[in-house]
């Protein structure tokens, strides 16, 4: 089967810092994927290089077995692949409506058009009132909770009807109720057909949710496998989980 995100042999200076190096791994379609490691270890950086944010000093990115010679985050969005960041971006002044609607991935010319479509305002809708948004709707954004607006990002990758999401520690700083939520709605879309890449630190969830497990150290794939497979091996052991 071909990897739906490939990524060989990235590396990443910052100065003297080597924060990606040699790094090569793929994603498989239908899985949710985990990407692990401890602070520091490189997996933001590999994000931002595979969707565009930064350049990588070296190496290749393939998207649904194309290379994708100069990674641009809204070319990717239009092609189906989108992230979320630790921090939830989402602009705090839009009502939640209008952050969906801005969500749609739109070509340059269309860029930062709020007034949608009858079927755009329908999708919005829709996804809403999956993600028991709906009552927020006409709310702007600066008046959700830091969980909320971490609900409505996750929301708002989903309006361009993505093939592959890039989740940055979704239930960082969110509420046990929250962190269950997000794992319903991830379980649920993945069930329908949608691949996750997901980056977290909570390792009961990433033990149970995710498989594979993939564990970067020092900017560089250190293991890959099943989740209890991972667990057992020494070296992840030495290196992330400090036994």
């Amino acid at each position: 089967m071909t990897a739906l995100l490939e990524v060989e042999g990235l590396q990443k200076r910052f100065g003297g810092v080597v924060a990606v190096d040699d790094c090569s791994f793929g994603v498989e379609p239908g899985t949710i994927t985990g990407l692990i490691g401890p602070n520091g270890s490189g997996k933001t950086t590999v994000f931002n290089l595979a969707t565009g944010y930064e350049p990588a000093d070296r190496g290749v990115v393939r998207f649904g077995g194309r290379p994708v010679s100069r990674p641009n985050p809204s070319r990717l969005a239009r092609r189906g692949l989108i992230r979320t960041f630790q921090q939830a971006r989402v602009f705090p002044q839009l009502t939640v409506l209008e952050n969906l609607v801005l969500a749609i991935p739109q070509p340059w010319w269309n860029a930062g058009r709020i007034r949608a479509s009858r079927a755009e305002q329908e999708r919005a809708h829709e996804v809403l009132a999956d993600f028991n948004l709906a009552p927020y709707a006409h709310t702007n954004a600066a008046e959700l909770s830091f969980g909320q607006r971490k609900l409505l990002e996750f929301a708002a990758t989903l309006m361009g009807r993505p093939r592959l999401v890039l989740l940055d520690e979704p239930t960082a700083g969110v509420n046990p109720i929250l962190i269950a939520t997000m794992e319903r709605h991830i379980r649920r879309l993945n069930a329908e057909g949608l691949t996750f890449l997901v980056v977290e630190h909570d390792m009961p969830l990433v033990m149970r949710l995710c498989d594979p497990v993939i564990v970067l150290d020092h900017g560089t794939k250190l293991a890959q496998g099943p989740p209890a497979e991972i667990q057992s091996n020494p070296d992840v052991l030495d290196a992330y989980l400090g036994a």
